[in-house]
């Protein structure tokens, strides 16, 4: 069931902690101080308009961008996230997938799967057959395919919510902390919306968290423990799921879209 599972505390151990993040390019500010953090074994619902600021927090987050100014804490430690580095953000356990799934559709899925970060023989080489070897348990123990898929089946014969399915296993085999969602049920049938929502609420079973970035709310509803909002790359508010119900949520996320279109028809004026 996707909606049984235990309410989060604010005392839970935090894995990530931004405070006052900032983003410029240019004149434009993507990001004006926002406040930020995922606890352990939590699913948090980050929502807002197109131009909020969403995508280039959690650009800031994995590592794709440096933050201009602001504090990032990692379980506690405090580290300079000034200049981008996607590796070490996948150093710590942050795994972000993109809308796109980041995958090579013509690429088998073991290449997908090892893409960057292959498996090596004692020679410094490739080894296949591992990479095909887990690729093979990883379908299987993320119930993909219903068993028409082998480690050489080509990336692109997927549907989208096997997609989502593959790269959300990937990063779980790449022992992610915190996995970071765009858009992962976006032009998706009913059908694969649940299993991705199933995949998602899986990875918290195992102790692990996920940003779920989203324009639908009723599936970010579904599973999140917490939900953030951003608006013209500032925080417009934060809630617990028992907090507040659906349509309160909805309605405060009309607001602010309403608040920015019509600072938005200002600036053209």
């Amino acid at each position: 069931d996707l909606h049984s599972f235990p309410t989060r505390r604010s005392s839970d151990l935090v894995v990530v902690e931004m405070r006052g993040i900032r983003k410029s390019f240019g004149s434009v500010e993507a990001l004006r101080g926002v406040d930020f953090r995922v606890n352990a074994a939590e699913i948090v619902g980050l929502l807002g308009d197109n131009g909020a600021g969403k995508s280039t927090l959690i650009k800031v987050l994995s590592g794709l961008y440096g933050a201009d100014a602001g504090t990032f804490l990692f379980r506690g430690r405090k580290l300079d996230w000034t200049r981008s580095c996607v590796s070490r953000a996948r150093g710590l356990g942050i795994e972000t997938v993109y809308q796109d799934r980041a995958l090579g559709l013509q690429q088998s899925l073991w290449r997908n799967v090892f893409v960057g970060r292959h498996i090596k023989d004692s020679w410094g080489l490739i080894d296949v057959a591992e990479e095909r070897r887990v690729t093979a348990e990883l379908l299987a123990r993320m119930g993909l395919g219903g068993g028409r898929l082998t480690p050489d089946t080509r990336a692109g014969v997927l549907s989208g919510g096997e997609r989502q399915g593959l790269a959300i296993g990937r990063a779980m085999y790449f022992d992610a902390e915190l996995v970071v969602l765009d858009e992962p049920t976006t032009a998706l049938a009913l059908s694969e919306v649940d299993k991705v929502l199933e995949f998602i609420c899986g990875v918290r079973e195992k102790g692990k968290s996920v940003v779920f970035i989203t324009h639908s709310i009723d599936h970010v509803w579904a599973v999140a423990d917490r939900f953030v909002v951003l608006s013209h790359g500032l925080n417009a508010g934060e809630w617990t799921r028992g907090e507040l119900t659906l349509p309160e949520l909805t309605a405060h996320l009309r607001k602010v879209t309403r608040s920015e279109e019509h600072t938005s028809e200002l600036q053209s004026r």
